[in-house]
């Protein structure tokens, strides 16, 4: 592999999608789907593959590109429109004509409702297609059992009916055909019925699936549950109808979209070509601004010239007049209609367009930091001095949390951060030594004022930015802390209250609330949740080694040799507690045990396992 593809490996995203690889020339040599895009395309390179195709294939990819979409099916129906158009040589499926099943409702005086591979016909209505055949045959069979549709392929017209050319059939005589052939059955009637199905084949299923789910019911309350599992895979299917894909959409033919996202100094620009009702061309364009005065406007019209430029060819084949946008281009092009869809299949088609220029964006930023892993750092902590409005970069964070039980065992913990990343070595644990009971805003005052004037006696570097687990009781005791050590001016102090992530600054009532997406708010985060797992994990080491110790190390003649002896063979306090002098006797002896009966007798430390703050 190139530098180039192993980058481009390293920057796939866990999204559903379309790939596509080039050899050398630059031509689509195999086309793909994937539910997740990185997991999929890496497999190809991470192993030897049994099949010699696979492996000539992996030898010719010198190049990758991809689409993001929305579903699963998506990209299968985007898959199989690209085959058709590149012909790729390494694609075995979908290499020939073969389709995805339409239902076609003809146009005919009495419309025929039939499913159908071919959907070329003038003058007949065509909806889907359905990635799978299974969901078009079931809405056809259930629409059937519904409305009493023709299933003939006679002529039937004015004429016939009035010459009397067609004899009624045993569809008729069932009662699942009304005589359309006959004219039994006026036009107007069985266009409402047609009109309703037209309905249900746009994806308003409400109705029928509130029919089927009464069917279902009603079966099970008659306890016919095999006839009821029938009609509930029916109603599943239907629900899979409901997410229509717009990837290939019978209603957009040839038209272009452009979806346009902007940085402060790049803007991107995807374009997706549909032809037939499918996205057979794809591709995103990047923007370098040298000066904040292009306006959305401009870049958008450099993009739609870029694309007209490149692609001459197919402007000329598919006639293309329409082009959706999410920007208006400040230019007009001759024979072209701009629109910005709100609504609609439309509308979904340009949010794909956005999440594909959004993921370019993404790629484009995860590639610059892997070239130069500095630039994400200094990124990260210019955006923590303008969100917390520090006069310096915070190099060097602190975080403090404390952890008791209603007052007992009470510790502390400080992490470090340097450049934004934990530096574990510096983390320190601390005993709450001159607080009694559960007092948090003494404890902080506490460990702050032992950790900064250790610090300060020592000569060591001190943090620009100092985060307390808390709110204004928190900040306010820390503030206090630094003061008696003569640091309130040369460390920057803010808590973090655990509900809804407000941000307290010293002296300021209103906390600030930072944009939930932002990367100060996920180093925050991030910081207080490290220094909530460091104290408790040392507050539940500090508890356990004070349970055993308070029943057991201090009664004399009982060493650590034989507490384990006790604990080995009475798997816990509570049975040593319950145990009668003769038990203890066979285990440590007559001595020991008459000193630990004595001992336990008036204590009352009943095991329980109470909650950790």
């Amino acid at each position: 592999m190139n530098d180039n593809l192993k980058l481009k490996l390293s920057l796939l995203p866990d999204e559903p999608g379309v790939y596509r690889y080039r050899n050398r020339e630059g031509t689509i040599i195999y086309v793909g789907k994937a539910k997740n895009l990185k997991r999929r395309v890496n497999s190809y390179f991470n192993r030897e593959h049994p099949s010699v195709r696979t492996n000539l294939l992996v030898r010719n990819i010198f190049d990758l590109e991809y689409t993001v979409v929305n579903t699963e099916e998506e990209a299968l129906d985007l898959e199989n429109a690209l085959i058709k158009e590149y012909q790729p040589r390494y694609n075995v499926l979908l290499k020939d004509d073969k389709s995805y099943p339409w239902i076609c409702v003809s146009g005919d005086l009495y419309p025929r409702v039939y499913i159908t591979r071919d959907a070329r016909a003038k003058g007949d209505k065509y909806y889907g297609p359905y990635p799978r055949a299974e969901v078009a045959k079931v809405l056809i069979d259930t629409i059937r059992q519904i409305y009493p549709l023709r299933t003939c392929r006679l002529n039937v017209s004015r004429e016939t009916i009035e010459e009397d050319k067609h004899r009624l059939c045993l569809q008729y005589h069932i009662h699942r055909c009304e005589g359309c052939c006959k004219g039994l059955v006026t036009a107007e009637q069985y266009g409402q019925y047609i009109s309703e199905i037209r309905q249900i084949l746009n994806g308003d299923t409400h109705q029928l699936m509130e029919l089927l789910m009464r069917q279902m019911q009603q079966l099970a309350s008659e306890l016919r549950f095999e006839e009821a599992e029938v009609v509930k895979r029916r109603y599943k299917l239907l629900e899979h109808v409901r997410r229509r894909s717009v990837i290939v959409s019978p209603t957009i033919h040839n038209i272009d979209v452009f979806g346009l996202l902007r940085d402060e100094d790049a803007a991107w620009v995807n374009f997706m070509h549909m032809r037939g009702g499918a996205v057979v061309q794809s591709l995103t364009l990047e923007y370098r601004l040298s000066t904040r005065d292009e306006s959305d406007a401009e870049i958008m019209s450099m993009a739609i010239a870029e694309v007209h430029q490149r692609f001459a060819d197919t402007y000329l084949r598919d006639h293309v007049t329409e082009v959706m946008v999410n920007v208006m281009p400040d230019v007009d092009f001759a024979g072209l209609t701009f629109i910005i869809p709100q609504r609609g299949d439309k509308k979904k088609l340009l949010d794909i367009a956005i999440k594909n220029a959004t993921q370019k964006r993404t790629d484009r930023l995860r590639m610059m930091e892997k070239l130069n892993p500095e630039q994400r750092t200094m990124r990260t902590l210019t955006t923590m001095q303008r969100d917390l409005r520090l006069l310096v970069l915070p190099r060097h964070v602190e975080c403090f949390d404390n952890s008791n039980i209603s007052g007992s065992s009470p510790v502390a913990s400080c992490v470090v951060f340097r450049n934004a990343k934990p530096s574990k070595k510096e983390y320190r644990h601390f005993n709450i030594k001159t607080v009694q009971g559960s007092d948090d805003f003494a404890s902080m005052r506490e460990v702050i004022g032992r950790r900064y004037s250790r610090l300060v006696q020592e000569g060591q570097e001190l943090p620009q930015l100092l985060i307390v687990d808390g709110g204004k009781g928190q900040v306010t005791s820390a503030i206090e802390a630094l003061n008696e050590v003569g640091l309130h001016d040369q460390i920057t102090v803010v808590g973090i209250a655990k509900r809804l992530n407000e941000v307290f600054f010293p002296g300021d009532s209103v906390p600030l609330y930072i944009d939930k997406n932002s990367e100060t708010l996920h180093v925050i985060q991030r910081l207080r949740d490290e220094a909530h797992r460091f104290a408790i994990s040392f507050h539940r080491k500090q508890r356990s080694k004070g349970q055993v110790h308070s029943a057991l190390d201090d009664v004399p003649g009982i060493g650590p040799k034989t507490r384990t002896l006790l604990l080995k063979h009475f798997k816990s306090l509570k049975r040593i507690r319950e145990a009668n002098e003769q038990d203890l006797a066979e285990i440590v002896g007559p001595i020991k045990a008459h000193k630990l009966i004595i001992a336990l007798k008036d204590e009352n430390h009943q095991a329980t396992e109470p909650i950790e703050k």
